[in-house]
């Protein structure tokens, strides 16, 4: 398990000639008692991994779906050490690839070193902090390296050529691209200029290229994964959660990576 495992589980699908898709949760929503079910679901449904959020008080980079989902989960009292120990309780591991995403804060406060040692333990392989930039991730690079954890870098559109070269240099698990500007929730349509940004971060990184933020139907993700390797589903998937909407979460990601076998449902 970890980064290695992350990487080589993701490539593996790759090689097989598959799509990526990797849904976002936010852990305690409706309940860390849900945690271990909801992940067995979104596997069974095909994820190929899962991307677990920390809910967290200032979450910059959340549109409203998941800072709502957030705030319902800080209200259940979850924490991140609480969602540690979760994950370190399950009756059954995943089999799948489990990665975080929190903002440098709760790191630093739970403690660097520990956060990366616990994290180990409840089977994280990577995590995600959108808050941490390029030039200060210093500060986590030995524990993270030590725990065997992928640090996971974003890249943006409006990054100049040069940091997009250097974050696809120290690119780990596999790299995250924003598809578009500002924070997550739906994008209307994704123009060509992301299309092509993307194709470009795929010529150039050694890991798996995901695109995130905007993408929430079949539609949308076949048309950004013809770009990558794939997508990064998050507010789509975390409203229809809170819905009760179990059948349409698994109708999305198959539809996402098998539309020719599925039927139609409307996800929109």
């Amino acid at each position: 398990m970890g980064s290695k495992y992350l990487k080589q589980t993701l490539e593996q699908k790759i090689s097989n000639g598959e799509k990526l898709f990797i849904p976002y949760i936010v852990a305690g929503d409706g309940g860390l008692d849900q945690l271990e079910a909801r992940i067995h679901l979104l596997t069974a449904a095909g994820a190929s991994a899962i991307e677990l959020g920390i809910p967290f008080s200032d979450p910059v980079a959340d549109g409203p779906v998941i800072q709502a989902a957030g705030s319902r989960a800080l209200q259940n009292g979850t924490t991140l050490k609480g969602v540690l120990k979760t994950l370190q309780a399950f009756q059954e591991e995943p089999t799948i690839p489990i990665v975080i995403m929190t903002y440098l804060n709760p790191i630093y406060h739970y403690g660097i070193e520990a956060f990366a040692r616990d994290s180990a333990d409840a089977g994280i392989d990577g995590v995600i902090i959108p808050d941490l930039p390029m030039e200060e991730e210093h500060i986590l690079t030995d524990a993270f390296k030590q725990a065997g954890i992928a640090n996971i870098r974003l890249a943006a559109p409006n990054s100049t050529p040069d940091r997009l070269q250097a974050i696809c240099q120290r690119a780990e698990g596999f790299l995250y691209a924003v598809s578009v500007m500002g924070t997550t929730g739906v994008a209307e349509d994704h123009a060509v200029e992301v299309k092509q940004y993307l194709q470009q971060l795929k010529q150039v990184s050694p890991v798996p290229v995901l695109a995130g933020f905007g993408v929430a139907n079949p539609t949308q993700a076949k048309t950004l994964s013809d770009c990558c390797d794939g997508v990064i589903v998050g507010s789509k998937i975390v409203e229809l959660f809170h819905q009760g909407e179990e059948a349409a979460i698994t109708s999305l990601i198959q539809q996402s990576l098998y539309s020719d076998k599925t039927p139609a449902h409307d996800l929109s």
